[in-house]
């Protein structure tokens, strides 16, 4: 079975390995580009070509698809199935008919639920309990495919992006092992999905990190979960970004002007933060920042070298 496998972020690499450790060959990696990245703007690889070179697989990188060459080069490897996790490119059509058993796709969503760019971040700020993986046959849409498989775990209260994300990728490796023998044999009835039941998430930019402290406190707390690793949450103090990393929230029933700072004596448990910041609905309370050019620390750590924080009123957004 000669697998070509198309993706980019740490969520791909598990299902990747674990087709290589379970005897599928796959005979190419395709992934994005390399990209400018920190302060000195050196080029970046995606994390899924490092794991490719360190298991010696040959690691494509177009700009694009569509491009007659693309289409034949990745014709020349002769898939019979094309495995997507997180590619970051809509296959076109010409892609969808090379590979015998079609192209199948792993989604970090119950679909039809949060289709698009960022559907862990999606299922956090939306407060749902559970989500999950599904896995789909590739058409021309957006995720809109018929669903093989799907597979389901619950939100929990602590998890952030990136925990999530690490969960999701060992489901989605887990579920691709399942699904794909099934497949290829025949056994499964590819489902569509409900239009009326779909939705979509947008793409993720920094600008959307900085906290709007009108909002209620537990939907900055979800903002604080879903922008956590990237693009993060942040406020500002004494003309420095001041990220919020651990965060929640609390019910508080004086009424202070949004964005005011308040000390908590920490308890334990929820409650455990040293300071607060009151928003539209409730108390934010903050259990670890870090201020722009220094390392994270918890709360109490920040406090005693920020004699005027107590009081201040942190910018609205």
């Amino acid at each position: 079975m000669r697998v070509v496998f198309m993706g980019s972020p740490e969520f791909a690499i598990l299902p990747l390995e674990h087709l290589i450790l379970n005897q599928y060959q796959v005979v190419a990696v395709y992934t994005q580009p390399d990209k400018p990245t920190g302060r000195g703007r050196s080029l970046g690889s995606p994390p899924l070509k490092r794991a490719a070179a360190s298991w010696k697989l040959p690691v494509v990188q177009p700009v694009s698809l569509k491009g007659t060459e693309v289409v034949e080069q990745l014709a020349g490897f002769h898939p019979d199935v094309i495995v997507v996790a997180a590619f970051g490119q809509i296959l076109p059509q010409s892609i969808l008919d090379i590979p015998g058993y079609g192209c199948i796709n792993i989604h970090p969503s119950l679909l039809p639920r949060f289709r698009g760019a960022s559907p862990v971040a999606a299922a956090i700020l939306a407060g749902d309990e559970f989500t999950g993986v599904s896995i789909m046959l590739m058409d021309r849409g957006l995720d809109t495919g018929p669903v093989l498989a799907r597979a389901q775990i619950p939100v929990l209260a602590q998890d952030t992006t990136g925990s999530l994300t690490a969960k999701l990728s060992l489901i989605a490796a887990q579920l691709l092992l399942e699904v794909l023998p099934c497949w290829l044999k025949g056994e499964l009835a590819p489902q569509p999905q409900d239009e009326a039941e779909a939705t979509y998430s947008s793409s993720i930019s920094k600008e959307d990190g900085e906290i709007d402290w009108h909002l209620p406190a537990i939907d900055i707390w979800r903002r604080v979960r879903a922008f956590y690793p990237w693009p993060g949450c942040y406020t500002r103090w004494q003309g420095k970004q001041l990220k919020i990393i651990g965060a929640v929230p609390l019910p508080e029933e004086r009424t202070l002007e949004a964005g005011q700072v308040v000390a908590l004596t920490p308890t334990g448990g929820r409650s455990k933060a040293a300071f607060g910041v009151h928003t539209g609905g409730g108390v934010l309370g903050v259990l670890t920042v870090q201020l722009e050019g220094k390392r994270a620390m918890s709360a109490a750590e920040f406090l005693p070298g920020q004699r005027q924080f107590i009081g201040a009123i942190l910018p609205l957004s």
